[in-house]
């Protein structure tokens, strides 16, 4: 277990970390408050919007498992460096004018490049926190809600803005408008990671024994027969794909019942600050007793805010979305706090997260699809419920076994 870097030094990387953390989830949420217009302007079928909502899922579940191979060639840092640089030309390839495969295409690589960055900063949290691991982990996750939340924000209000004719900017300037943080991450990321480098090389002793990447590779191999990592990718899975199927769905659920997208997408936006609150929560929650008991409560808490959300919208509307939004957040944050401290080392880390946030995003991409098949099939929101009471389920039976605190990839 690495130490808990001395003094304050700790505190230009955590601040990285929380810059790149404000851009994680920012391009993805975006799209939610977005679908109807991009609906008109391209047609499309709901099972066709949710499959435009699940493309990142999937792009990450496919790259997540090359994570650790990439940053084991070039440094843990650089890969996480080089998705920045990915994300910014992917955000703005997507907005671009022309052929929908712009659209398309841009949103897989944005996917891809979050993949490669989702899954190496809770390795690299990891690696410099140590025993602060589970309060950087709960902020960390917490500024996912953040992310989201800007998102959901500021594609609205962005999309509305008139140009010189006096037309609407559209949904495609909303959706660039998702990336004005990216630039500013990388820097700060570039910058403070060089010199935290430096700073290793310098302390690290000559003999100490670093880990090859054969060794590297032995453990990505590995981990995909690793009982403990099976259970955190359901556990991952599970609360990412009730987490997406709400950041897709809630804005289209409120137009449909005559809410117009800018009041929409606020009501995401509220969704996702108290999925930042339930995020800064999760910290505290897994404190004694609740170590054995939060992980496993948190889904059904989450079902009574959707059947809330459904069949008594009103007049308590914002209940039902604050209970979903600090379930999501909650989740999230223990599933990244199980990542790390679950795992043995560093390299360990990295396996893990890689192995469960490629299945765990592949399980996830195929919510909002499913959601919006069962709306296409019904034409009302309850039969959809089915598809997020599964996610609740098997993140009740991942909890549960995950209770047991036995390490991934350790000898047992």
């Amino acid at each position: 277990m690495p130490k808990t870097t001395r003094g304050n030094s700790w505190v230009p990387m955590f601040v990285a970390v929380c810059l790149v953390a404000v851009n994680m989830r920012m391009s993805i949420a975006g799209v939610g408050p977005m679908l109807d217009s991009i609906a008109k302007a391209e047609g499309a079928n709901p099972a066709v919007l949710g499959l435009l909502g699940s493309l990142p899922l999937l792009a990450w579940a496919l790259v997540s498992p090359l994570a650790q191979g990439l940053a084991s060639r070039i440094g843990l840092d650089r890969a996480v460096s080089w998705s920045l640089a990915v994300l910014f030309v992917a955000t703005v390839w997507r907005s671009l004018p022309g052929s929908p495969i712009n659209l398309w295409l841009g949103t897989a690589l944005v996917g891809a490049a979050l993949a490669i960055a989702n899954v190496l900063l809770p390795a690299s949290i990891k690696r410099d926190f140590g025993s602060r691991v589970p309060l950087v982990m709960g902020v960390y996750s917490a500024l996912l809600g953040v992310s989201g939340a800007l998102g959901a924000a500021i594609v609205a209000p962005v999309a509305q803005m008139q140009n010189a004719s006096g037309d609407p900017l559209g949904w495609r300037w909303g959706l660039f408008a998702t990336g004005f943080a990216v630039p500013v991450a990388l820097l700060a990321w570039w910058l403070v990671t060089r010199r935290a480098a430096n700073r290793r090389r310098a302390e690290q002793p000559a003999a100490q024994p670093t880990d090859t990447p054969a060794q590297n590779q032995n453990l990505t191999k590995r981990v995909w027969r690793d009982p403990v990592a099976w259970w955190i990718a359901l556990y991952m899975g599970s609360v990412s794909w009730t987490f997406y199927i709400n950041a897709m769905w809630l804005s289209p659920i409120d137009v449909s019942r005559g809410a117009d997208t800018v009041l929409a997408g606020n009501h995401v936006t509220f969704f996702h600050i108290f999925g930042m609150l339930g995020s800064l929560l999760a910290p505290f929650l897994l404190r004694g007793a609740g170590q054995r008991l939060v992980p496993v409560l948190i889904p059904f808490v989450g079902v009574v805010g959707a059947i809330g959300l459904v069949f008594y919208p009103q007049p308590l509307l914002l209940l039902w979305l604050a209970l979903l939004g600090l379930t999501s957040g909650a989740s999230l944050g223990i599933s990244l706090t199980f990542i790390a401290l679950r795992s043995p080392s560093t390299e360990a880390a990295g396996a893990v997260s890689g192995m469960s946030q490629s299945f765990g995003y592949l399980m996830a991409g195929a919510g909002p699809v499913l959601f919006g098949w069962f709306h296409g099939l019904s034409g009302d929101w309850a039969l959809p419920l089915l598809v997020l009471f599964v996610g609740a389920a098997v993140q009740f039976i991942a909890g549960v076994a995950l209770l047991r605190g036995r390490l991934a990839l350790s000898a047992h």
